[in-house]
């Protein structure tokens, strides 16, 4: 059996109206994956097979070293607010993150949803499944679960040690990958055109 020795692929990378995306030259963006409008990435951050980022009526930021797993979905408040996300955050798959705040360090689980105008506050943890409900803070050092979530415990220094390799590993994972696809000629990100960093 054969296999292909390249490929032809590449995220889509689309403005709105006529704001672009501005993503680092060391980031990495998975085919698959759609960008759109008022969004910034940076450097070494991975956006994962399958996500959707859509900066149209307010914007997305997203800090370095982040890692957006497969299948996430992040969004904005048409009338109200943005997105922000910090550094070295980590966001499971297929997480759905709307008009909200995560600070650096935060950790989302797979599968959580945040809503408007919550907070996920430096070092503290929202647990896969969750729902955090508009509004509500995630602090420092605590982990909350449910639906909708609320505070289950405060995070133990060997728990958060474990969580946060999270970030290196997968900053690491997308320089491999990168590297990999430009060595078989897959589809680049057009950075000429929206922007590096």
């Amino acid at each position: 059996m054969s296999y292909p020795r390249t490929y032809d692929a590449a995220p889509l990378i689309l403005p709105y109206e006529d704001r672009w995306p501005r993503i680092a030259d060391t980031a990495f963006v998975a085919p698959g994956a759609v960008i759109v409008g008022d969004v910034e990435i940076g450097a070494e951050s991975s956006v994962w097979f399958n996500c959707t980022v859509r900066g149209d009526e307010q914007s997305v930021r997203i800090g370095a070293g982040t890692n957006l797993q497969d299948g996430t979905v992040v969004h904005v408040n048409s009338k109200v607010q943005g997105t922000i996300i910090g550094d070295s955050v980590t966001i499971g798959h297929m997480a759905m993150i709307h008009a909200c705040t995560l600070e650096d360090w935060a950790y989302v689980g797979m599968s959580a949803v945040i809503l408007d105008g919550a907070v996920v506050e430096s070092r503290a943890m929202l647990a896969a499944g969750a729902l955090l409900t508009p509004g509500k803070v995630v602090k420092s050092g605590e982990l909350w679960a449910g639906r909708p979530a609320k505070f289950m415990r405060r995070i133990e220094p060997e728990e958060w040690a474990r969580f946060s390799a999270t970030a290196g590993n997968y900053t690491a994972r997308g320089r491999r990958y990168r590297e990999r696809m430009a060595d078989l000629g897959a589809g680049e990100t057009p950075r000429a055109r929206i922007g590096s960093g």
